[in-house]
């Protein structure tokens, strides 16, 4: 390709994926990634815009224009490092990150036709550096700089862990699951993230010198003031927002209502889609029912059609005001879900499990404080559903047991996330919290990018004692 072409002239390389039919039959990834040749052409249509709204856009504030230009010249393994020098989980978030929403939606190229393909690129550089060992390789700087504490192994808490490490510090990383990776781990299925990307983030973590120890729910065999007195310097807090919010409607305890927290976790963490071999079973049945309309739903909707059922998912507004990410939507609708909007369940029926949803229709008012228009129940239209299972995918919350053991710990009264100032230091000298524990649920980007401000105050605050 010629270098004399105009870069906004070329035409948006589609990342490749395996075709819906195929690929609801099985776990495997769906997206399968630029090849060389494609990620350089992708590469070449980016204009080195100077500011770069794409870098404002990144919750991690990467070097975007650096990373590509230096993929544009072949040079992969110094865009791999480009990458790794702002964001450790990039192969991840390349994997999972709405870039409609950040990067991508940010690209100047958005104004007159289809953004860099920034996410893509970001996973082809992340790949082509692990394939080729890159992970593997890192300096640290001196060495014994004292201990420091990281609860919760989601994209906060590796994050930290890793540049801390890197910076010196002995890194005890404590994690309440049997296998560390917090949300990635358990609650994005493996079509979309393969369970060994993130194995080669705990490899590289081990690499780098950080201790991790599993089935530790600091709040139970111990607190954040017994870190403090057990040696550590500072601690940091990511444990995420990892508990299910419920309808609280009649009928929600019957057997086969699922919380998406439990039935995800059960597929991703405990292979129930593996049963007899792996003990874990799940009974999904012939019809699945799903209820919301974010990333969690989706996931939910697909792992459902994967394990066999037909799927309905129903949200109570319009498919614009809908806040999963478009591909994740658009691919669920490709592999099978059925879509039904301005829908609420309003009671679950069954006789010793559940048989139907009645739901009720909505329409849409006047806009609510998150912008979109508020739903708003039709008198008299209620109808039912059929369903051998029910998963209630409507978000996350605080888990209580920290804040519970740390009375001195400042809490949001409403939402019980925790409270930080602008460095991400909580109450509490010496001790940070980033990712969901803080903003309640977001993106692995957001927690990344708050996870990098905290670890550069934590290492101002241990360097002058």
């Amino acid at each position: 390709m010629s270098e004399r072409i105009r870069p906004g002239k070329l035409p948006r390389q589609e990342v490749p994926k395996r075709p819906a039919e195929e690929r609801v039959k099985d776990f495997n990834e769906v997206v399968l990634g630029f090849d060389e040749e494609h990620a350089v052409l992708e590469a070449m249509r980016c204009l080195q815009c100077d500011p770069a709204p794409c870098v404002e856009g990144c919750p991690v504030h990467q070097d975007i224009p650096g990373f590509i230009k230096l993929i544009k010249e072949r040079k992969f393994d110094e865009a791999y490092f480009k990458v790794r020098e702002h964001n450790l989980l990039s192969a991840i978030t390349g994997r999972v990150c709405p870039y409609e929403k950040q990067c991508e939606g940010a690209c100047i190229l958005t104004r007159a036709k289809k953004p860099i393909a920034i996410g893509a690129l970001e996973r082809f550089v992340s790949d082509w550096g692990v394939k080729h060992g890159l992970h593997k390789e890192f300096k640290k700087k001196e060495e014994g700089r004292g201990k420091v504490a990281i609860v919760g192994s989601g994209p906060a808490g590796l994050q930290a862990a890793g540049q801390l490490a890197l910076l010196g510090y002995e890194v005890v990383l404590f994690e309440a699951l049997h296998k560390p990776g917090g949300v990635l781990m358990y609650g994005i299925p493996e079509y979309r993230l393969p369970k060994k990307v993130i194995e080669e983030v705990l490899e590289f973590l081990r690499e780098a010198g950080v201790e991790l120890r599993e089935g530790s729910p600091i709040g139970r065999v111990m607190t954040i003031h017994d870190l403090l007195k057990d040696g550590y310097r500072a601690v940091l807090i990511g444990t995420g927002a990892g508990m299910p919010r419920f309808l609280n409607l009649p009928g929600e305890n019957l057997p086969g209502v699922y919380s998406a927290n439990e039935f995800l976790i059960r597929v991703n963490l405990m292979k129930a889609n593996l049963f007899p071999e792996y003990p874990t079973p799940v009974k999904v049945g012939e019809k699945v029912v799903v209820i919301g309309g974010g990333d969690t739903a989706m996931d939910s909707a697909r792992t459902a059609l994967r394990l066999g059922a037909e799927v309905s998912i129903l949200y109570r507004r319009g498919r614009e005001e809908a806040p999963a990410g478009r591909v994740e939507l658009e691919e669920a609708i490709e592999e099978g879900a059925e879509f039904v909007t301005l829908t609420n369940p309003v009671e679950f029926l069954g006789d010793g499990r559940v048989k139907k949803v009645r739901c009720i229709r909505m329409r849409l008012g006047e806009p609510d404080e998150s912008g979109r228009r508020r739903p708003i129940p039709i008198p008299g239209s209620e109808f039912e559903v059929e369903a051998d299972t029910a998963i209630v995918a409507i978000g996350y919350r605080i888990n209580p047991l920290i804040a519970r053991t740390t009375p001195d710990l400042k809490v949001h009264e409403w939402y019980k996330t925790i409270l930080v100032d602008e460095n991400y230091q909580t109450s509490i000298k010496g001790v940070f919290a980033a990712g969901d524990v803080v903003t309640g649920e977001a993106t692995v980007a957001k927690a990344i990018g708050a996870s990098k401000v905290a670890v550069r105050a934590i290492h101002r605050l241990l360097k002058e004692g």
